[in-house]
């Protein structure tokens, strides 16, 4: 590139990655189970009051009672955010109303979408969303919690994945019978705006490698055409070392060393794989949040895009990756005071007051956890009172 491009916000990111590219994108309208780039006409978010609309969809298992404890942390710090609640219905694979509303607010929280039927005519919800918003990257920041029981210590791994083809096309047929074929589809306009997006988004964070998955050795064309285009994205960030690993002996080396990582980019499939096993071993699927970004729309939601039915209605579901999931969506309106308020009080209870659900060793229950992290809020309230007030009397 002729020069740096600064920026701000990761809507930011994705238009500087589109002002990037040297390679015009297609723009076919086609349904959402068709991998390719889908042309945006963003509608215009509007404020009211200086408050933000935000789609919430609760989803199935777990998830409505998440979002209730997000509503109630909200409520307590004073976040300027008004939720536009939808409930899919997991027998009906009609989404319109729901892809209106995120259009319309350009923002959403959500939580996992069960697919009940195993029609084959009835796709998944999670994948058709962020196939029609054309959400064309899914970022996990992977960090340590200290005085969390984990497997390992001081990680910090961001996984950027390309979300909306490869394993996920959605395109299966029985040629004949008992015999399946399932596509995996990789194009090159896609490989270069995961790269080109991950490249940016190293050096705006100042991060020192980016490591490429994939499986070309046997894969050849289509993990052969991603890999390729990685490495011929990389001779544009001369300053950012990157290199290429195949998805097995990541898998191993992640669970051995994962601290030769920094920066980590891969097809929709591996991305799975690799957020699941790093979420494991810095202590489970409750703590991690996800980004899903387009050029246009945002949705936030758990890293590990788990259902947690088993659990549903116990009260030891794990708070933790929902409410970050919440503060990233703050982050990106805006809101980063709210954020970090947030963000300070879940580290000091889980990490300073060692209050833990079940599946981080502890005994607290999930109420029990959002209680402490109210008090906190409230706590930093009242001392920022007080600080205000001294410095007023001086």
């Amino acid at each position: 590139m002729a020069g740096r491009i600064f920026l701000k916000t990761p809507v930011d990111l994705s238009r500087a990655v589109r002002l990037a590219s040297t390679q015009t994108l297609s723009a076919f309208e086609l349904q959402h189970k068709s991998p390719v780039v889908r042309k945006q006409d963003p509608i215009p978010v509007a404020l009211y009051g200086g408050r933000h609309a935000v789609t919430l969809l609760p989803g199935s298992g777990i998830g409505p009672e998440l979002m209730g404890y997000v509503k109630q942390v909200f409520r307590y710090a004073g976040a300027p955010v008004d939720f536009e609640t939808i409930h899919v219905d997991p027998n009906s694979d009609d989404l319109l109303h729901l892809i209106t509303s995120i259009k319309r607010n350009g923002v959403a929280l959500k939580g996992n979408i069960e697919t009940k039927s195993e029609d084959t005519l009835v796709q998944s919800r999670n994948v058709a969303i962020r196939n029609e918003l054309d959400l064309y990257i899914s970022v996990l920041n992977c960090k340590s919690y200290p005085g969390v029981r984990s497997r390992q210590n001081n990680v910090d791994i961001d996984i950027i994945r390309q979300n909306t083809e490869g394993e996920y096309a959605m395109l299966e047929h029985e040629s004949v019978s008992g015999v399946v074929e399932s596509m995996k589809v990789v194009t090159e306009s896609n490989s270069e705006r995961v790269a080109r997006w991950a490249f940016e988004y190293a050096r705006m964070h100042g991060r020192k490698k980016v490591t490429t998955i994939h499986k070309a050795n046997i894969m050849k064309l289509s993990d052969g055409l991603f890999l390729e285009t990685s490495r011929r994205v990389a001779k544009e960030y001369p300053e950012i070392e990157h290199n290429d690993m195949i998805i097995d002996n990541c898998c191993m080396q992640l669970v051995s060393n994962p601290h030769q990582f920094d920066v980590m980019i891969m097809t929709n499939l591996y991305g799975s794989i690799v957020s699941n096993v790093i979420c494991g071993l810095i202590g489970g699927a409750g703590l991690v949040s996800g980004k899903n970004y387009g050029d246009h729309y945002a949705v936030f939601e758990p890293g590990t895009r788990n259902t947690g039915t088993s659990i549903a209605g116990k009260n030891i579901a794990n708070p933790i990756a929902m409410l970050n999931a919440s503060c990233d969506m703050l982050d990106h309106l805006g809101r980063q005071q709210h954020a970090n308020l947030i963000r300070n009080a879940i580290f000091k209870t889980i990490c300073e007051d060692k209050i833990q659900t079940p599946d981080l060793g502890g005994t607290a229950s999930s109420t029990d956890v959002v209680q402490r992290i109210i008090d906190h809020i409230l706590a930093s309230d009242v001392k920022a009172w007080n600080d205000y007030a001294l410095s007023e009397a001086d």
